[in-house]
């Protein structure tokens, strides 16, 4: 309910502009017109449609960065209150016969808005069933890396990585949990951590660092920071307490890895925010006759870390 209640507005801006044009807009077309039990039917139905847009709402709002989430929670209150209040003056106007009955003459008219509503209530459904719902079916992706003049000694390398776990109102710690176990069954030479360990400040960082110190690989667990340890201004906070727990977070540095005979050079970035220079400086970073590996958060930089030397990012 908190999760609910905090993103109440937000939640009633997707809810409202989702379904009340809808219900400003039709009309029953068999002439029976409004009667007890469709008001209760259309009630009731559009009241669990909303409640499921404001629980997505919530989740995904929680996800955006606070200048947005606090620009929508006041243009949302604005909103709903304006266009809740007109819906509720025109519709209870119809209900009590106070307004003259409108039909839409046009079969082209009527269509449009019976497939508009269909897609009202679809979408939603949708996007709450993969974000509500799905998120929680982890499964792990095997993917395999060709790489031209790959050493021996590095072929069949196994890296396996985690990313965007966003601990808290996003994935429980049962969820991390169940995640690392995962991760360890693949036997990985390295574990990455490519960011986003938690949205905002408050959430549970110690938790999820915790459950992440439970990842085994051979040469060690790294990782880099995401936008999200940005917002909550848990940069220092995740290198350092990570540190403790064994696990190296890259921010503008780079670790050398041996595999027999074969070098790795495996380093980091911290988030490379849109529309600035990628990578500004990170030609330092490369070592020549290894492998070079960036990690990286925002994938935006994948073909400007290949211009500068690194045949994979991650």
């Amino acid at each position: 309910m908190s999760l609910i209640w905090r993103h109440l507005p937000e939640g009633v801006f997707v809810a409202s502009a989702l379904v009340l044009p809808w219900l400003w807009l039709w009309r029953p077309q068999d002439g029976r017109g409004w009667t007890k039990r469709r008001i209760w039917i259309a009630a009731v139905s559009h009241g669990i449609l909303a409640c499921t847009l404001l629980l997505l709402s919530a989740t995904i709002t929680r996800m955006l960065p606070p200048a947005f989430s606090q620009w929508a929670r006041a243009f949302g209150l604005v909103w709903a209150a304006v266009i809740l209040w007109v819906s509720a003056v025109r519709r209870a106007s119809a209900w009590m016969g106070l307004q003259a009955k409108e039909r839409l003459t046009s079969p082209a008219r009527r269509h449009f808005l019976r497939v508009a509503a269909g897609a009202a209530y679809a979408a939603p459904a949708a996007i709450g069933y993969a974000a509500i719902l799905q998120r929680h079916d982890l499964q792990m992706r095997e993917v395999e890396v060709r790489i031209a003049g790959l050493p021996k000694d590095l072929d069949g390398l196994k890296l396996v990585q985690l990313s965007d776990i966003h601990m808290g109102e996003f994935l429980s710690r049962s969820d991390v949990t169940r995640a690392v176990d995962i991760a360890n069954e693949t036997n990985a030479h390295i574990a990455l951590i490519t960011g986003d360990l938690i949205s905002y400040d408050g959430d549970p960082l110690e938790e999820c660092l915790a459950e992440l110190k439970r990842l085994r690989a051979d040469a060690g667990v790294f990782g880099c920071l995401g936008n999200h340890e940005t917002y909550a201004h848990a940069e220092e906070k995740v290198t350092v307490w990570g540190a403790r727990l064994g696990m190296r977070f890259l921010r503008g540095e780079s670790a050398s890895l041996s595999f027999g005979k074969a070098n790795l050079n495996l380093a980091g970035v911290d988030y490379q925010p849109f529309r600035q220079p990628y990578l500004d400086g990170v030609e330092s970073l490369v070592v020549p006759a290894s492998l070079n590996v960036l990690l990286s958060h925002n994938p935006d930089v994948f073909p400007v870390a290949r211009r500068k030397g690194f045949p994979l990012t991650i």
